[in-house]
């Protein structure tokens, strides 16, 4: 129980601090009564009852969900600490879904399977309103998903992708010190990543 406490505190203060950018306690509370806090709390707890093997209540928090957030999570789909969903309508994600710490999700997005397989998220990864994201692919860490995007080769770290498929339009480094926008991306094999200069 201290372990779904801990990560429950963790993801509603991250939520804070992304709509209030603030993680007083005024804020807090707010966040509270925000849209799609309750698709996350009603997450973790699916996910602890699963931890513990609890089946009847594991399946009546997934349903809960799906009922009052319009949100459906697969009852095996894993995510790190500080998961904030912004949005929880319409939110789709197949059960063998794996994700990293500090992901962020819009609404009607779909994170699902193909020919069994589903994608690897890494951490810090952001996933815009209405983006698809679809079998064995991975997501690198800070990598971000456009609106509408639909994804279906691996989008490498801290890139930025848009468009269907979903092509890289610009990358950054960890830190945020590099970004530059790849113009004429059109002309690049799917998947290329812009490079920064030697000079950079």
């Amino acid at each position: 129980m201290g372990r779904l406490l801990r990560t429950l505190a963790t993801d509603v203060r991250r939520k804070a601090l992304w709509c209030y950018e603030s993680d007083r306690w005024s804020a807090l509370l707010r966040v509270l009564l925000t849209d799609g806090t309750l698709a996350m709390v009603l997450y973790r707890l699916m996910q602890w009852a699963r931890r513990w093997r609890l089946a009847p209540l594991e399946m009546l928090f997934s349903k809960a969900n799906a009922i009052l957030s319009n949100c459906i999570i697969g009852r095996g789909a894993e995510f790190g600490p500080g998961l904030v969903l912004i949005h929880a309508t319409g939110i789709v994600i197949n059960g063998q879904v794996r994700g990293g710490s500090d992901i962020s999700i819009e609404h009607q997005v779909t994170i699902g399977a193909e020919r069994r397989s589903s994608p690897v998220l890494g951490d810090g990864v952001f996933i815009g309103a209405g983006a698809k994201i679809l079998g064995a692919v991975t997501i690198g860490d800070g990598a971000r998903i456009g609106a509408n995007a639909v994804v279906v080769h691996d989008v490498p770290a801290y890139c930025t992708v848009v468009g269907i498929p979903a092509r890289v339009v610009r990358q950054r480094r960890p830190e945020g010190v590099f970004e530059a926008s790849l113009i004429e991306s059109e002309t690049l094999p799917r998947g290329s990543v812009l490079q920064p200069n030697a000079t950079d």
